[in-house]
């Protein structure tokens, strides 16, 4: 099992799915990935678990993100001072610095290519405690439509450390973090990504098998955008739930203890 203790700055922490119907999207996730959902005190925000871990978030729709949709946070040691940076290089402030009880202190922000991503300054709630196994985030994912931009803005504000996948007309591709293990990854998709749909940030799941998550996501109402796929990182599915929120399905290994 893949545990989780300490997140690197500059680099996703936690995810959380803004909802329209949280009833609903709490019975699709928690079928799907095997979670459990334990509610806050005020009743408001669920946490999904997975083996009593930390995984992800859920509540209700925020002003400045957009409905039913995956919103990532990057870790951050001051959400002011990285809120002021960001937004002296070009960023929107989509939501403004709040205390969230004693769990810690968020932003949220438009980057300069137009995508939608979170700020999270720590306190009693460090992020999600689960990675790379079945059931807990497995990767992130920016798709930029101003790509040059949006890879100098993050490495600018967030510190990234930048390893390059590919650099041609056809695929430009960077990962950022560890090089020996990165924590997430940006593509140019400005000429992947149909007409009118922003730049984005997406979320990676663990599962068993691709194809048999894939099939339940159908039967628990939600899409199969793509069909799974082979590539030299993995088997994948791009797949949404049935509020129309985006999300990959990514096949894992079980994992060892850590």
């Amino acid at each position: 099992m893949t545990v989780v203790t300490n997140h690197r700055l500059g680099e996703p922490c936690w995810v959380d799915y803004a909802s329209s119907d949280v009833p609903r999207a709490r019975d699709f996730y928690t079928a799907l990935l095997g979670w459990t959902a334990e509610e806050s005190r005020s009743g408001e925000y669920l946490t999904f678990r997975r083996d009593g871990r930390a995984v992800a978030g859920l509540g209700p729709l925020v002003e400045g993100v957009r409905p039913d949709s995956w919103l990532t946070y990057l870790l951050v040691d001051d959400a002011d001072a990285s809120l002021r940076a960001a937004t002296a290089v070009g960023a929107q402030v989509a939501v403004p610095v709040e205390t969230v009880g004693d769990q810690g202190r968020l932003a949220v922000i438009t980057d300069p290519g137009g995508a939608v991503v979170g700020m999270w300054d720590p306190a009693d709630h460090r992020g999600f405690d689960l990675v790379d196994e079945v059931g807990a985030p497995s990767w992130h994912e920016l798709y930029a439509r101003n790509y040059p931009v949006q890879v100098e803005f993050y490495s600018m504000v967030f510190r990234w450390s930048l390893q390059v996948l590919g650099d041609t007309a056809d695929f430009r591709y960077v990962t950022f973090g560890d090089p020996e293990a990165p924590a997430g990854g940006v593509f140019d998709a400005d000429k992947m990504l149909p007409e009118g749909v922003a730049s984005h940030w997406v979320v990676y799941f663990g599962v068993a098998d691709a194809g048999a998550a894939s099939e339940r996501v159908t039967e628990l109402g939600g899409t199969v955008v793509r069909d799974p796929w082979d590539s030299e990182f993995g088997r994948f599915a791009q797949v949404t739930d049935p509020l129309g929120g985006l999300f990959f399905l990514h096949e894992v290994g079980s994992g060892s203890a850590a």
